[in-house]
């Protein structure tokens, strides 16, 4: 029970440590004692996606939060992004989301952001982390006339979706497009479509029926089975998929084509470029891009700069380099001029941008990239060692590297949010990016794989 936070929040199974209550009441006590300065007290919102386990935590932050005389302010099902805006917004001093983002129902997770809209930083994580775990919260309560308050509040998905509007510019225009959107049953089921319908597009939704227990179920951004099929069926120009939380954007094309992050990145960034918004000439992905990208940064003139994986390492070079626009491969987009986060909804209407200001559709936009064949096996496994301490996989990595040469890559790292190794191979074709990617993975399996 050392440490709390990942690299992306806390994250857990839950109703297990840490994702239980007492940890929930714990974060919600000392975001409300970091954030009080000498009279004033913390003012946090409280924001959540649609997995069962979300109320019990949201009241567990809430009474902890108010134990320690802050107030808490409760708005709902929100995104992501969504709560880092409102944050924002309202001027609260810290936001905190309730989801496992693309986990399915089982898991859940906490994220905060600070008043400024961004993550809160490693130390600030490593106090919060001190006060739970050492048990000094209970020394620093104050009495019960000291106590906060916690109060609903109804009207945030306006004020969010007139924020998402204002993105896309005015000189452009949805209408008569039509659009496929996928909402996972999860954060974005409200928000999306209505955003995008005030816009004046032509909207079909899927997978916009919570029930707490669906959400990310064989849909959304991981799974685009279904949207893939009905954008074909209905004729649409685009379909457009989030995860649990919003944050996170797949689109598919008229031929019901799955689009990477890595293309819409490419895309969006040579948009930026022609207007003359591509501060640097910067665009800022991780290490998992595929090799394509860095090709098309060449031919494009970006400069192009790999961090380690995580939206936050993303962010943190976005910030350092001057860039303002970044991002994963898995979806999650980041534009600084718009957003101090990731934000799926967003990216979304910068993609639909695009399209408008060029009047091609996105099978054509998307050839601005070409794809390397690339195999990723995600392997369970029962304990975490330096990768380099493996026998048997150092071996089957140095034989790939060795048959693959400059034309392909080979990356073996472990989940920041999960027990898993990942393993990925590019190559020039996909037999052999198969068959090295098995290689290794089986050699995870022997040595730490969970069974």
């Amino acid at each position: 029970m050392g440490k709390i936070f990942g690299t992306d929040g806390i994250r857990g199974a839950a109703n297990r440590y840490p994702m239980n209550a007492e940890i929930a009441f714990g974060v919600g006590q000392s975001i409300a004692y970091l954030f009080k300065k000498n009279k004033h007290r913390a003012h946090v919102i409280i924001g959540k996606d649609t997995r069962i386990s979300g109320y019990m935590l949201e009241s567990s932050l809430e009474a902890g939060i108010t134990s320690m005389g802050g107030y808490a302010y409760l708005v709902g099902v929100l995104t992501t992004p969504g709560i880092a805006f409102i944050t924002q917004s309202m001027r609260a001093d810290a936001g905190i989301v309730i989801s496992a983002s693309h986990n399915y129902f089982e898991d859940n997770g906490l994220k905060i952001f600070g008043r400024d809209g961004f993550k809160l930083s490693d130390a600030e994580e490593e106090q919060i982390e001190d006060l739970i775990l050492n048990n000094k919260l209970s020394e620093l309560l104050p009495t019960a006339g000291g106590m906060g308050k916690a109060t609903r509040i109804d009207d945030v998905h306006g004020r969010y979706i007139v924020f998402l509007k204002n993105t896309f510019p005015r000189n452009l225009s949805m209408e008569g497009m039509k659009i496929v959107l996928d909402t996972a049953h999860g954060a974005a089921y409200k928000v999306a479509p209505a955003a995008f319908f005030e816009l004046g597009a032509e909207v079909e939704v899927i997978h916009n029926t919570p029930d707490g227990v669906n959400i990310n179920d064989q849909c959304g951004s991981q799974h685009t089975e279904s949207l893939r099929k009905k954008v074909v069926e209905t004729g649409a120009a685009i379909g457009l998929a989030f995860d649990g939380d919003g944050d996170r954007l797949i689109a598919v094309d008229e031929k019901g084509k799955e689009i990477t992050g890595d293309q819409l990145l490419i895309i969006c960034a040579n948009m930026l470029k022609k207007e003359g918004r591509m501060k640097n000439d910067f665009l800022v992905t991780t290490v998992m891009s595929n090799l394509g990208l860095r090709l098309a940064c060449k031919k494009y003139g970006f400069r192009h700069h790999a961090s380690p994986v995580g939206d936050r390492y993303v962010l943190e070079d976005m910030l350092r380099l001057g860039a303002v626009i970044g991002g994963e491969d898995s979806g999650h987009m980041i534009f600084l001029d718009h957003h101090t986060t990731g934000d799926g909804i967003l990216a979304a209407m910068q993609l639909v941008a695009a399209m408008a200001q060029s009047g091609k559709p996105l099978s054509e936009l998307a050839c601005q990239m070409e794809i390397f064949p690339q195999k990723l096996i995600n392997v369970p496994v029962a304990c975490r060692p330096e990768i380099v301490s493996l026998g048997k996989v150092a071996a089957a990595v140095k034989q790939a590297e060795r048959e693959l040469a400059d034309e392909g890559r080979v990356l073996v790292r472990y989940s920041g949010t999960e027990n898993v190794c990942r393993v990925m191979v590019e190559a020039p074709s996909n037999e052999l990016a198969q068959k090295h990617c098995q290689n290794i993975a089986d050699a995870v399996k022997s040595e730490i794989g969970k069974f």
